[in-house]
């Protein structure tokens, strides 16, 4: 299945490339990272960067962009994303930034194309919210944080 999305490259972000999949089977499309040629993004352990992908965006309604981590910065430099999952709104039109954290204990330099996230296109349906004065039963109750055990 095939759902089109409206992308516009912008003018910093030409010559990179369209977030693209790796594989047939892929759920994520990599996004890169559009710093100007010649400069680079430091990230020290503990610092984070918004990081530009020169990349705005029309999300059908009904649907959101989900920014993700990639595995491979995560496993091996241990770079996340802040707000992972993050959600690019359906009416946002304004440049995709890839808010980057390094958990990783040596620093890591970002430079212009390299893969920074994933994007992943989710459908939301809209919630219409019902108050009731109870809720139904269920098995687990309000227990939370833990309350199922190890």
């Amino acid at each position: 299945m095939s759902i089109e999305v409206q992308v516009k490259q912008l003018p910093h972000g030409k010559g990179l490339r369209l977030p693209e999949y790796k594989t047939d089977g892929a759920a994520g499309a990599d996004v890169t990272a559009a710093i100007p040629k010649g400069k680079t993004i430091k990230l020290y352990t503990g610092e984070r960067a918004a990081v530009p992908t020169g990349l705005s965006v029309a999300i059908p309604p009904g649907y959101e962009i989900q920014v993700r981590p990639r595995s491979g910065l995560a496993f091996e430099h241990g770079v996340t994303i802040v707000n992972a999952p993050g959600t690019i709104d359906s009416d946002y039109r304004g440049e995709i930034k890839v808010m980057l954290l390094n958990l990783g204990v040596e620093p890591f330099v970002v430079q212009r194309g390299d893969r920074i996230a994933q994007l992943v296109l989710a459908e939301v349906p809209q919630i219409t919210w019902d108050e009731v004065g109870e809720l139904p039963k269920s098995g687990r109750g309000s227990g939370g944080f833990g309350s199922t055990g190890k």
